[in-house]
Parts: structure tokens; sequence; C-alpha cells
């Protein structure tokens, strides 16, 4: 009997026709979906979502159908080119796509084309494109436009200063939960900035913020606290709102951090680890961590 084990198998040439025809055919239904079909079958690509995640192929179909006027797809594709998702990063052909997209009113599209003029990404730097596309979004209800309109007006940056604008700009970014809006407004009554110095509103949003986990809210939060300013002065309360901020590598949380070991304020003295958290930030460049390590010597 002959052992046929090791024999050459011919290919069945019939087979790969049959798979090239499939996928000309897969390609082809492709060219044909219409752009919001495009637009769904480039977030599959994207999520891997019934498919193996694919950025290029991903890119692909946003592509086809930012060609055809889809807003959602033209700012998904700017996304991708500003993060370097499927296609080589370029932030110029971000702000293309973006600019697309927001002059369709795609609302994601208008805060990301704000960010770029914000930030110098792929167009020039300026304030007043900023300012004029954070609106846009934010009169959509955008929570994180309204927030960086108010900062513009904060700072009198791309708009002429003016801070109840500010307010009222963050104020509508805290109503859908904004955790730097909150931020923000709780400083503006910390420094009676637009409306007058309240501590315990100042409190009450610092407090709000440093639950959603913003460093910057638990550390002033922290000094409230510490100091007894909008709430009963608890040294446990502070050394707790420091922790969580230095844990997050907030450096002026873990300088208060350590100086509260050092002083045994709301926690056991422990030299050991008020060096620690006093080397944390020297680390990060404060200068009062780095003094006070050397009288540690």
């Amino acid at each position: 009997m002959t052992d046929s084990r090791n024999a050459v198998v011919p290919i069945r040439e019939g087979i790969l026709v049959a798979l090239t025809r499939q996928l000309a055919i897969t390609e082809k239904l492709v060219s044909q979906l219409s752009a919001e079909a495009l637009y769904k079958l480039g977030w599959r690509y994207a999520d891997g979502k019934g498919v193996t995640k694919d950025y290029a192929e991903a890119a692909k179909c946003f592509l086809r159908a930012a060609t055809q006027g889809h807003a959602k797809a033209q700012g998904c594709l700017g996304w991708m080119y500003a993060e370097g998702k499927g296609v080589i990063k370029d932030h110029a052909e971000a702000a293309k796509w973006y600019r697309r997209a927001a002059e369709q009113g795609d609302v994601d599209a208008q805060y990301n084309l704000g960010n770029a003029y914000f930030e110098s990404r792929g167009v020039s730097q300026d304030y007043k494109e900023a300012a004029k596309w954070y609106r846009k979004a934010a009169e959509q209800g955008d929570a994180g436009a309204q927030n960086n309109l108010g900062c513009m007006y904060t700072m009198g940056l791309g708009v002429l200063q003016n801070y109840d604008e500010a307010l009222k700009w963050y104020r509508r970014a805290v109503e859908k939960g904004h955790a730097i809006a909150q931020q923000n407004l709780a400083h503006a009554y910390l420094v009676g900035r637009g409306e007058p110095q309240d501590y315990r509103e100042a409190a009450k949003w610092y407090r709000k913020a440093a639950k959603h986990g913003d460093a910057l809210s638990q550390t002033n939060l922290g000094v409230l606290y510490h100091r007894g300013e909008g709430v009963p002065q608890d040294y446990k309360e502070a050394a707790k709102w420091y922790r969580k901020a230095a844990e997050q590598g907030d450096a002026e949380a873990q300088f208060n951090l350590g100086a509260m070991y050092h002083n045994g304020e709301g926690v056991l003295q422990d030299y050991k680890e008020a060096t620690k958290w006093w080397r944390k930030a020297a680390e990060q460049g404060d200068t009062g961590a780095q003094a006070a390590l050397n009288k540690m010597k």
C-alpha cells in the first residue's frame, strides 16, 4: 500500500479564485456603501466590534465617508490624524478635517478645532479663532467648550476679559458635572472674581471637583480644611485630601502632606513619611520641599 502522507497535494485553483472573487466583491460592496454606512463600519473597525480592530481600515472607511461630506466621519478622520491612529500623525490634516466637520455644525469637531487654534496644532495660534469655535460648541451644550470659553473670558484671550461671562459659562458646564469647570467656579469664589469672596461656596465646588478626582481641587480643599476657611478646621480631613492629590502627583499636595507628617497634624508625626513626600515634591522642582529636605539633614 502506498504511503501518501508525504505526497504533494496540488492546490485547488478554484478555491483561490473563489477567495479572490469574494474579496473583490467585498471591496465592491464597501465602495457602494452610503456615507452613513461607511461611518458606522469605520467605527466597527475602530472599536473592534464584530471585526478585528484595525485603525487603518477604520481610517479608510472614514475617508470614504468624509469625502462624501459626512460630518461625523470628517471629525473622526481629523481625530485619527491628530492621534496617528491608522494614518501618519499630521496635525495640519487633522485641522483640515476638523474644519470641514465644524463648518457643518459637528460639535466635537468645533471643540477640537478650538483646541487646535488655542494650542497651535496644525494651524497658527489664534485665540480669537479658538474662542469662536469654542463658542459654537458651547452654544450646542458641550461642557468642555463651555469651560474653555469661560477660561478665555477669565484670562481675556481672544475676547474682552469679562468675569461675569466667564461665570456664566462655568455654571453651564458645572450643570453637566464638568470637574474642571467646578474647580474654576470654586476658584472664582475663593478669590472673589465675578462674585463676592465666599469660602463656603469655594469649598462646595472644590469638593464636587475633588470627588471627581481633580487633583488641584483636592489640594485646595485640603488647604481650606487646614485653615478652617469655609469649613470647620479639620487636620485629618486636610491630610486626607492632600494624600489623594499627592498620590496623583500634585507637588503642592506632596509638600503639604510632608509638612503634616513633620508637624504631626492630622496624622501621627513621622519624619520618614515627611521626607518621602518632600522628596517626591522636590523631584518635581518644588523649591520649598528641597529647602525642607536640606533642613532635615
